[in-house]
């Protein structure tokens, strides 16, 4: 009886152990989503759903792509993972916070998130260099205040000019940005072309690439004056919030082509435009009317003055 007891009890002591350990381990996830933001080895992960984790990143972590056909992936270096980048990963954590174990991604979506930094350097750049200017010129007024502070009036009012004309700088670069969106209304359609795609996809095929490379053709002949307008579009099937993504998934593969393949620059496209299930063209409830949804509208805008004249060229 006495040996019976004690077999219970170390199993019992084992199960709690086991329990224990579980428990300091944390829980199993996984997930999709897109990088918004890093800073050093953390990630700032939107995923799917809509929610919003924080993906620690170790050295043990695995980044990883496919390549080929088959299973077979290629580990990758941390550098990788930037802003913009569609990823899957599994560790373990909560939903809010999870310690990465292994990171996915396609390398055509990490061409995309490349292309989006790209197009956002320029900005980002020039206020660096605003700051920098900023920052040696109080170095410099400093400096003259501790040696002479009559003569460092000029400086600093030289000083305060140029913070001023930095500042000036950086609100051009945002009213430019928001007048391109404003001005639309001083544009006529020039050129249209709609790509529709299968239930739940976001490739593009071969005959809808061809017109789009038709219509980038005919925009880049017009050299200014012309904008590119992508709106992408799901149907009613699934739910709200991943047809939102879905559409916003389409709208970005339709500019990956134009900018990759067809050479458009990032400033000339009005884009991406997640639309969702909003403004259906068909009824919803018919197979032929969802398959119309189911669509990026590509627009051609050329500003009123260059078509009046009559010119491909401003």
């Amino acid at each position: 009886m006495t040996r019976r007891r004690i077999g219970i009890s170390m199993s019992l002591l084992a199960l709690c152990l086991l329990s224990l350990a579980s428990a300091f381990a944390g829980d199993k996830v996984k997930g999709k989503g897109v990088i918004t933001l890093r800073s050093g080895d953390t990630l700032t992960v939107e995923t799917d759903d809509d929610a919003t984790i924080t993906l620690t990143v170790t050295s043990d972590t695995k980044v990883q792509h496919p390549v080929g056909l088959g299973a077979r992936k290629k580990q990758v270096g941390h550098e990788v993972l930037i802003p913009g980048l569609k990823l899957s990963f599994e560790g373990t954590g909560d939903q809010a916070q999870v310690t990465a174990e292994t990171i996915t991604f396609d390398r055509s979506d990490l061409s995309l998130a490349k292309v989006i930094q790209a197009g956002l350097n320029p900005t980002a750049q020039q206020q660096a260099k605003n700051i920098e200017a900023f920052q040696a010129n109080k170095k410099a007024t400093d400096a003259e205040i501790a040696a002479n502070q009559a003569a460092n009036e000029a400086a600093i009012a030289a000083a305060k000019q140029e913070i001023a004309a930095n500042q000036s700088s950086i609100n051009q670069v945002a009213q430019a940005t928001k007048k391109r969106f404003s001005e639309l209304g001083e544009y006529v359609v020039k050129g249209d072309h709609t790509v529709y795609f299968a239930t739940g996809q976001y490739s593009i095929s071969p005959e809808d690439r061809q017109a789009l490379a038709d219509l980038a053709k005919q925009a880049l002949a017009y050299q200014k004056g012309y904008v590119i307008q992508v709106a992408a579009f799901a149907d009613s099937v699934g739910t709200a919030a991943s047809n939102q993504v879905l559409s916003k998934e389409r709208a970005q593969a339709v500019v990956a082509y134009l900018l990759q393949d067809c050479s458009v620059p990032v400033g000339r496209i009005v884009a991406p435009g997640a639309m969702g299930e909003s403004n259906p063209v068909a009824s919803n409830e018919t197979t032929s009317g969802r398959s119309e949804n189911r669509r990026a509208d590509v627009k051609l805008l050329v500003n009123k003055g260059i078509v009046a004249s009559g010119s491909s060229e401003n």
